[in-house]
């Protein structure tokens, strides 16, 4: 249970956010001069001086004690454990120092001071907020002490301060008319406070209400002279001559030096906690602990007291059988102790233990951990050690909390571990991985008989379980003391109101003939669940979602929607989704956001079981087949959109209308994301090779308009073995020339280079020379960006040479758009800007959008060479209409940089920094940079091109 200590205003202790009462200055003193140094001793002679002061009479010493008694008396019935310690000399407060308002109060307003002085405008203005909100009244009111009241005073002048730096920040931002408002209360009651009298000033003369800003100085003057005899500082008084004359001095800083720039991204990516998490109050104790404090300090007043690294090791694993509740556990900890990590909470399954899935190897759980901190696409080293360096640099000045679930062993983990002292990691695995250095275990048993029945009682209403309660105690048996088959139990109950507990039993005794592998928590778990699969039979409205279950359970894909599903059982959406909800009624399916469901990964399993137990072969693979090919159609219904130039490699028939439009469809690939990369490699491993293949083929077009097509380095090298298995020489020249592609974008040119070669003998191989087209032209583009032109130049006029203007006009009209770059390169203008406006001519007449956007682009690249700046300005604007209509946001993202450059050298600058800005978000969201490269990109005063930038014609 958690308790809070109060005094930023009237005296409070909440246990659980109910007040706990007791009287008494002394015990009130006593408790709050422990409070502001919590979790450190503090000497019984300090407390006695503060507290008793001159009083401090023989019996001093007695009185403490019996009022550290009556303390005890009252708080220990809310925590388990002793919560005012006896340590040598004196006392401590075991309680944690955020949950003391006026250390979290410190601590926020150190955070909120720093993220300021970083530009972080929005991060820091929640972090104020929150500080001030703290804020209920006096201070200490009920202590006359001494210090009591230099306490007090200290904690009132920092809050003061605080406050006025936050109005700092709000003029900055110009909020200067709510600044007005709010500020006038705080200057009459502190008339000789200077500065918040000047920030009012500032706000009335922004506001246009500059009389009024006059006056508030008339007031301050004459306040200063009669009470204290002085004129106001030299600062006010400049303030007040510069409101006279209306300085423009005084003016908001322009637009463009306003804009907020890649506010921190804070992952929070906790699963749901369960409201019915039972007993282990041991165990969570046992965390919180461990967790400790996230910012690597102790905490406490910031005047004279000292802070250091936190003690013990950051790392914790919980260890114990599958299904006995480790991952619930940790998640219930963490969601309790999130708020005390300010640089968020990263939650990772490593499928160490999931069947049917591989575990992620290191590079694979590190791919993950960096796009969770911001990065992603060529941002991402391609090698291991490198991406364990990247983390370990991003980790290791965080207060960040890091939940790597389901860990198969230690060498899986070890690269994961972050490496800032103030971040902590929680671990869960089957194993005990105690070969981990630097880190405490927890082993995690059964539920023992009562926790069991009071986690029934929970789940299935308190009333039923009174009724029966020996009932309640068979089921917990039956259920061998596991969450997990408990929570099941309970969820059939909820779904059943007119059973009683002895039906369910009667249900579940079937079970009772195999108690002997009740020891084995697999076998346990996949017995209860088996029960509540069941159920869902012998209830008509239950049918479709007993059959769909194991269905479910032949796909490896990280969340289920209704329109897969319904691929996958032959139904209509509607019915599909109903039986999708009722399966998450029964607890057998787990929310995943709106209309997506995922599996627990022992559900899954025994959904995976007994599809292949109990359907037959013909029946298992015509399911997966009919999904598969729901991701297969879509996908290339998406890719098709996006570019005329695409050739489609499906091998059934596209349906004619999957999307209304480029805008749903790009919703839709942002969505499912993760899901068709899954179905990728599910594909790829089955009995349909053509279907794998075209699937992967199908993912480019997609990846590249939202800038992820670089993920798709190992899905492209697995379909390239399959395609080599079977001999499909044009399937695999055409992965090689798009690996190629993600090796060029990714700056790997070397390995572009040999992959793209071999795609142009693979092409020979099919039988197909004019398709090496593709090949030749990124061949030419690597080289254009490398500087070698007139190796570029001798691609790109092969490429031409083998491109049909009747069969794939728009293949031509790209090789000839990139020909236009090494032409302005060379110095060859005349000849850049004819073959560029005849493109533009060409592209408006016929093509997709994003191709016309992109003509538009390359003119405006030649107008910028050629110190065209104002033709270049609108062609670079025309490009961007195209693309923000296609939806191509990474050439939106280029093109918005080198219109920001543009402006610049008009002396635009307002413009081009807004332009430059809006180009790094748009990296950001693709995950190509991390909110601190963006910030520090644009904190110069000239920005550096970014890397993804640079990798693009």
């Amino acid at each position: 249970m958690a308790l809070e200590v109060r005094f930023l205003g009237p005296w409070q202790v909440l246990a659980d956010n109910e007040p706990v009462r007791f009287a008494g200055r002394r015990r009130i003193g006593v408790l709050a001069r422990l409070a502001l140094d919590a979790g450190r001793a503090v000497h019984a002679e300090r407390i006695l001086t503060d507290i008793w002061g001159d009083s401090t009479a023989a019996t001093a010493d007695k009185q403490l004690h019996i009022v550290i008694s009556k303390l005890r008396e009252v708080l220990d019935p809310h925590t388990s454990e002793e919560l005012i310690q006896t340590v040598p000399s004196g006392y401590r407060l075991a309680l944690e120092p955020d949950r003391i308002d006026a250390l979290l109060f410190t601590r926020l307003a150190e955070r909120a001071r720093t993220a300021q002085a970083q530009g972080a405008g929005a991060a820091a203005d929640a972090l104020f907020r929150r500080a001030l909100q703290l804020w209920r009244g006096e201070p200490l009111a009920e202590l006359s002490v001494p210090w009591a009241r230099i306490e007090a005073t200290h904690l009132q002048e920092e809050h003061l301060a605080l406050l006025e730096d936050h109005t700092d920040l709000r003029l900055a931002a110009g909020d200067h008319h709510a600044v007005a408002a709010d500020l006038a209360v705080h200057v009459r009651a502190h008339p000789l406070r200077e500065r918040p009298a000047a920030q009012l000033m500032l706000a009335l003369h922004r506001a246009g209400r500059p009389s009024e800003a006059l006056a508030v100085y008339r007031d301050t003057r004459r306040s200063m002279v009669s009470e204290l005899g002085i004129e106001p500082g030299a600062e006010l008084r400049r303030l007040h001559q510069a409101v006279l004359v209306k300085d423009p001095v005084l003016d908001l800083t322009a637009p463009a030096q306003r804009i907020a720039v890649g506010e921190p991204y804070i992952p929070a990516e906790l699963p749901a906690d369960t409201h019915a998490f039972t007993a282990r109050a041991t165990e969570i104790h046992r965390l919180r602990t461990a967790l400790g404090p996230a910012d690597g300090s102790t905490h406490g007043p910031a005047h004279g007291r000292t802070q250091g690294p936190a003690q013990g090791p950051t790392v914790t694993v919980i260890d114990g059988p599958g299904g006995i509740g480790k991952s619930a556990l940790a998640v219930h900890v963490a969601h309790a102790m999130a708020a005390r990590f300010t640089d968020g909470v990263i939650y990772l399954n490593l499928h160490g233990a999931t069947p049917g899935l591989d575990p992620l190897t290191p590079a694979e759980a590190l791919r993950h951990l960096l796009r969770s901190l911001g990065l992603d696409g060529t941002a991402v080293p391609a090698e291991p050690d490198e991406a364990a360096t990247r983390y370990r640099s991003l980790t290791a000045t965080c207060n960040l909390l890091v939940i790597l679930d389901n860990a198969r062993d230690v060498r899986q983990i070890r690269p994961l571990i972050p490496a800032g002292p103030g971040c902590r990691t929680l671990v869960t695995s089957r194993n005990p991985l105690t070969t981990l250095d630097n880190a405490r275990h927890l082993h995690l048993g059964t539920l023992n008989a009562d926790d069991a029945a009071t986690l029934l009682s929970r789940l299935a209403g308190p009333d039923r379980v009174r009724a029966e309660p020996q009932a309640a105690e068979r089921l917990a048996h039956l259920c061998g003391g596991f969450p997990l088959a408990l929570r099941i139990a309970g969820a059939r109950l909820v779904a059943r109101p007119d059973w009683s507990l002895s039906d369910l039993e009667a249900r579940l005794a079937d079970a009772t003939r195999r108690l002997d592998v009740l020891e084995y928590a697999d076998l346990a778990v996949r017995a209860s669940i088996a029960v509540s699969h069941q159920h869902l039979h012998e209830e008509p409205a239950g049918r479709d979602a007993a059959h769909l279950l194991p269905l479910l359970g032949l796909l490896g894909l990280p969340s289920y929607t209704p329109a897969a599903t319904a691929a996958l059982t032959g139904w209509p959406r509607h019915r599909a989704e109903e039986a999708l909800e009722r399966l998450q009624d029964a607890r057998l399916l787990e929310p995943a956001g709106p209309d997506r469901y995922q599996f627990h990964d022992l559900v899954g399993l025994y959904a995976r079981e007994w599809a292949h137990q109990n359907l037959p072969e013909e029946e298992r693979t015509t399911a997966v087949r009919r999904a598969l090919h729901h991701y297969l159609t879509t996908i290339w219904a998406v890719s098709t959109m996006l570019s005329g130039d695409a050739v489609p490699r499906c091998p059934v028939e596209l349906p004619e209308a999957t999307f209304e439009g480029l805008t749903e469809a790009g919703e839709w690939v942002r969505a499912e994301r993760d899901n068709v990369l899954a179905a990728a490699h599910q594909a790829l491993d089955g009995p349909d090779p053509a279907s794998g293949v075209g699937l992967v083929l199908g993912l480019h077009w997609p990846f590249c308009y939202q800038g992820w097509h670089t993920q798709l380095a190992d899905v492209y090298a697995q379909a390239i073995e399959v395609a080599d298995r079977v001999a499909a020489w044009e399937d695999k020249a055409q992965l090689r020339s798009f690996l190629g592609w993600v090796y060029r974008d990714q700056g790997r040119y070397d390995a572009a280079i040999a992959q793209l070669k071999t795609a142009s003998t693979d092409w020979d191989r099919a039988g197909l020379p004019r398709r090496k087209a593709g090949a030749l032209n990124n061949l030419g583009v690597i080289n254009t960006i490398a500087g070698r032109l007139d190796e570029a130049l001798g691609y790109l006029e092969s490429a031409l040479t083998l491109t049909d203007d009747a069969e794939r006009p728009g293949a031509a009209a790209t090789i000839r758009n990139n020909r236009v770059h090494v032409y302005y390169r060379q110095g060859r203008f005349d000849e850049a800007l004819a073959e560029a406006r005849q493109l533009v001519r060409l592209r408006s007449e016929v093509g997709p959008l994003a191709d016309t956007g992109i003509a538009h682009g390359s003119l405006g690249d030649v107008y910028r060479h050629t110190g065209r700046l104002n033709e270049a300005v609108e062609s670079y604007t025309t490009a961007l209409r195209l693309f923000s209509k296609s939806g191509y946001r990474l050439k939106e993202a280029l093109t918005r940089w080198w219109l920001g450059t543009t402006l610049h050298d008009l002396e635009r600058h307002g413009e081009a920094r807004k332009q430059w800005a809006e180009s790094v978000r748009l990296l950001c969201d693709a995950r190509l940079l991390t909110p601190g490269e963006a910030a520090e990109i644009l904190a110069q005063a000239v920005p550096e091109t970014p890397q993804p930038i640079k990798n693009q014609l």
